[in-house]
Formats: structure tokens, C-alpha cells, sequence
């Protein structure tokens, strides 16, 4: 692996699997994870600038600390992920299923989170700064010390079901349960 990461333009996994692999503190900066299975693999303060993980499945992976600057997630599966203060500025996660993950202190900095479900997640000390954000949420999801700003709406699931949120209402809904975030309304 040493040898492919030190070719110009990164890593070439391609639907590889390479679940259960320990890849911390590596560079992967530009590589291919398209469609690839990282499940329950460690990328512990890795190096992932712009690189391409669209339809990864990510289950369970450790990306704590890790850099996703400019990263493509649109259709990834981020079950259970541990994205704890990472930083995803400038990422794109499109229709992606985040379910479980814990996003502990992470930066999503500019980030698209477009059809994101984030049911369960924790997403305590998370800092958002003009980000899309039609999300879906659930009583569960953990959003204690949020920080930022967002364009909605989101979806919150409780237990009259599913209602679309948006502007002031979600901004309520958020510093109800302990976040910060301000709500940028687009239509003015």
C-alpha cells in the first residue's frame, strides 16, 4: 500500500474492500474510494483532502481527527461512523445515511448536507457555518453545545412523526435541546 500511496494522485481503491484495515495518520489526499467498504476501518486523523468516497460504505469506520476537506460522501453510508473532531469543510454528503454517527466537536464548515439522516447521531459541540442543511433529526439526535448557522429546513421525526422545520421554528427546536444555531432564511 506504501507504494501506491507515494504515486502522484492518490490512492486508486475502487470498490476494494478494505473493512477492519488500520489506516491512521495516513495521506490520502485525491484518492478513490468510490463504492469501496471501509467498514469498521481506522483512519484516525487521516489525510482525505478531495478525495472521492461517493457511495462508500463507511459503517463503523474511526475517522477522528481526520481531515475531509473538499471530500465527496454523496450516497455514503456513515452508520455508526466516528467522525469526532474532524473537519469537513467544503464536503459534499448527498443522500447519505449517518444514522448513528458520532460527530462529536466535528467542523462542517461550508459543507452540503443534503438529505442527510442524522436519527441518533450526536452531534454535541458540531460547528456549522453556512451550511445546506435539510437534514432529518429525531429525538435522539444529540445536539447539545451545536454552534453555527444552517440554511433549512430539516425534517425532525418525534413521536407524532415526521414535520419539515425551518427558519425560526428550527432554531427553536435546536435551542431547546442545548445548540446555538442560527437559521438563515433564503427567501429574503
Amino acid at each position: 500500500m506504501r507504494e501506491w500511496l507515494e504515486e502522484d494522485g492518490g490512492l486508486d481503491a475502487v470498490g476494494l474492500n478494505l473493512s477492519g484495515a488500520d489506516l491512521s495518520y495516513g495521506d490520502f489526499s485525491l484518492s478513490l474510494f468510490i463504492d469501496a467498504k471501509l467498514i469498521n476501518t481506522k483512519l484516525v486523523q487521516a489525510e482525505l483532502y478531495r478525495s472521492d468516497a461517493q457511495g462508500a460504505d463507511l459503517s463503523g469506520a474511526d475517522l477522528t481527527g481526520s481531515s475531509l476537506v473538499r471530500v465527496n460522501l454523496d450516497e455514503a453510508i456513515l452508520r455508526n461512523v466516528v467522525l469526532d473532531a474532524a473537519n469537513l469543510g467544503k464536503a459534499s454528503l448527498y443522500d447519505v445515511d449517518a444514522s448513528g454517527a458520532s460527530c462529536r466537536g466535528t467542523r462542517f464548515m461550508g459543507a452540503d448536507l443534503l438529505g442527510v439522516n442524522f436519527r441518533s447521531a450526536d452531534l454535541r459541540g458540531a460547528v456549522f457555518e453556512e451550511n445546506s442543511f435539510e437534514v432529518t433529526m429525531d429525538e435522539d439526535t444529540k445536539i447539545e453545545g451545536m454552534t453555527g448557522s444552517v440554511f433549512g429546513p430539516a425534517v425532525v421525526v418525534e413521536g407524532a412523526g415526521p414535520r419539515e422545520l425551518s427558519g425560526g421554528e428550527l432554531e427553536e427546536w435546536i435551542r431547546s435541546r442545548g445548540g446555538t444555531v442560527r437559521v438563515i432564511d433564503v427567501s429574503k
